[in-house]
């Protein structure tokens, strides 16, 4: 359904009386990834690694600099019209908080209903027919329709996003960190409510969280992010039982479990290396306990087929 080939997001840094373009922040540097009808890609990474800009790029929200995005086979850069009209519709994001993402000024009904009516998907007469209908389909009741965000909960207001990104019938949503600001007991329903809708409505998603455990329940596959590339690629319990690459494996370590012993975790030398300045070689060097001479001259590529690794003693095993 998706793909995304060498996507590149870079943002210029200006300095100086001229305003002159000194460098780029390199958010994301080169990433290719898909994304199958009815699947759940899990974007994993630290903050400030290029997870939501990635997200947002797919949908259009952040320019890209280089690289292409194909939705069902056509280019997304080359559509206008009514084809850009459908891809925007077909493709929906859910935001990481919903009280910044909703409109305070604006009633539940109009929040989830205004979509519908701009691109003529219901009638003014059919409208509350149609909210109250995905309303119910979130779990949310008639009496939310004159209601304003500020009146709700934080996992009622994050219900009320998911309705307003079905509202126009999408094939695939990007979900960044929809859960991260919940608490627990509310994280697992709206987790459920998402994997639910999944098996309805045949959705595809792009799920970016820091929870590797979230990842774990809703993602087919997993992808891992480090400063704005893609490392690591595969299947979820294959990613996350069995880990390639160094960067994942002191991912995972850093979990808390019952009774894991400190001893095995690896603890990562130093800050993650800034984007506006990236090191040669593999982006990872610098703070990997595995480098070796060779991983500080040529980046390495994702490479294997359906698991893939970007690092340079992967391939060599």
């Amino acid at each position: 359904m998706l793909s995304v080939e060498g996507l590149k997001v870079w943002f210029p840094v200006r300095r100086g009386i001229l305003n002159r373009v000194a460098g780029h922040v390199r958010a994301v540097d080169g990433v290719s990834l898909h994304v199958s009808k009815g699947e759940t890609l899990g974007l994993v990474g630290e903050s400030g690694c290029g997870k939501s800009t990635l997200g947002r790029a797919i949908l259009g929200l952040e320019r890209a600099s280089d690289g292409n995005i194909l939705f069902e086979g056509k280019k997304v850069s080359c559509l206008n019209g009514q084809e850009l009209r459908n891809f925007r519709r077909s493709c929906q994001m859910v935001f990481q908080d919903p009280f910044s993402s909703l409109n305070p000024r604006l009633t539940v009904l109009d929040i989830v209903g205004e979509a519908m009516l701009w691109h003529g998907l219901c009638t003014k007469a059919q409208l509350q027919e149609k909210v109250v209908s995905l309303l119910a389909e979130v779990g949310l009741g008639q009496d939310c329709l004159y209601r304003y965000p500020h009146e709700f909960s934080g996992g009622q207001r994050q219900r009320i996003s998911i309705a307003r990104a079905l509202s126009l019938q999408p094939k695939f949503i990007v979900c960044d960190e929809p859960v991260s600001a919940l608490d627990v007991s509310v994280q697992a329903q709206v987790l459920n409510l998402l994997m639910d809708l999944r098996e309805a409505r045949g959705l595809s998603y792009l799920f970016i969280s820091h929870d590797l455990s979230v990842v774990r329940l809703i993602s087919n596959r997993v992808a891992v992010m480090y400063l704005g590339h893609i490392v690591e690629t595969g299947a979820t319990k294959d990613v996350l039982d069995e880990p390639r690459h160094p960067y994942t494996k002191a991912l995972l370590s850093a979990v808390p479990s019952p009774g894991a012993s400190l001893a095995k975790r690896i603890v990562l030398k130093g800050e993650q290396p800034s984007p506006l300045n990236p090191p040669t070689g593999c982006p990872f060097h610098p703070r990997c306990p595995e480098a070796e001479d060779f991983c500080r001259s040529k980046c390495p590529a994702l490479r294997g087929e359906g698991r893939q690794c970007a690092c340079w003693k992967c391939n060599i095993e």
